[in-house]
């Protein structure tokens, strides 16, 4: 058998597909668009896309899924997914893909925090935070180099703390919540309706507009709130950030640092790293990968 798996992610776009080898380097990749449907017409090319790599590297050692929602404690299936991918949920991924081994699954934000410890921008952490910014706010642990999964999989769903408990209840109920407080999902809001990306509101920024930068720092400034808060609560070494958001780059961190240096209890003098995550939108499908590996490596067992 070869000595490399594949990883699947299932996004509600794309599905991406990677071939990755033990030690993290990618050997092909395939992507289409999902059509999300309950007739689940993706697994039929999912399983196509894998008999092609299969038919010209051999046999992969493991094959592992990332898709959203919480995953089973047994990994084999996700056991929640509302208002997308719905038809995810309850799916054996072991059958689905007519596997003789156990194809394991894990939440899309999990798995891309595992890939960007593996081979991204905290390769080697072994206590790191992942947040991605986009429409909402999304995240996972590492803690003592174990994916924090917690009693039912909602451990990592970090866009959910409250920062203020007077404030509007987010979708999950959460009053004054970080997703709500820099989610684009709440830019109209936020903006009064005069930005219609992040990526609008930070090139206003960059013009000199002082609205704009008001709003934008008033986001930043909940960020590193939420952080400084995680860093309490989990202690990371270093603080990951992905999605749309963190493609503001320097005019995110720059403000970001400063606030982290008010908020952050340093005991030992040490800032808590922050770095803009860096296998893009293939970290769920190198996280899936890495994560059949191991539970290849230890029997199979999810």
């Amino acid at each position: 058998m070869s000595d490399y798996a594949i990883g699947i992610d299932l996004g509600g776009t794309n599905v991406k597909a990677l071939a990755v080898n033990v030690d993290g380097a990618v050997l092909g990749r395939e992507r289409f668009g999902t059509e999300d449907d309950p007739a689940r017409k993706w697994i039929e090319r999912i399983k196509s896309h894998i008999a092609e790599i299969e038919s010209s590297r051999g046999p992969a050692s493991a094959v592992g899924v990332a898709c959203p929602g919480l995953a089973s404690t047994d990994g084999r299936t996700i056991r929640w997914m509302m208002h997308r991918l719905e038809s995810v949920m309850g799916l054996d991924w072991t059958t689905a893909l007519g596997r003789s081994t156990t194809v394991p699954v894990m939440n899309d934000a999990q798995a891309a925090l595992l890939g960007e410890v593996w081979q991204g921008a905290a390769r080697g952490a072994d206590n790191a935070v992942l947040l991605t910014l986009g429409t909402g706010v999304g995240g996972a642990i590492l803690c003592d180099g174990r994916i924090l999964r917690g009693h039912m999989g909602r451990a990592g769903h970090l866009g959910h703390l409250s920062l203020d408990p007077e404030g509007r209840r987010d979708i999950v109920n959460t009053p004054g919540s970080l997703e709500d407080a820099i989610g684009e999902c709440t830019l109209g809001r936020r903006g009064g309706g005069r930005y219609a990306s992040t990526r609008d509101l930070v090139q206003a920024v960059r013009a000199g507009d002082a609205a704009a930068e008001e709003i934008w720092l008033s986001s930043v400034r909940a960020l590193a709130a939420g952080m400084a808060s995680i860093a309490n609560a989990v202690d990371p070494e270093v603080f990951i950030l992905g999605g749309g958001i963190a493609r503001a780059g320097e005019e995110l961190l720059r403000p970001l640092r400063e606030y982290l240096d008010q908020f952050e209890w340093r005991p030992t003098g040490t800032a808590v790293r922050v770095v803009l995550a860096a296998l893009g939108d293939e970290a769920g499908a190198i996280g899936a990968a890495k994560n059949a590996l191991d539970r290849a490596a230890e029997g199979g067992n999810a």
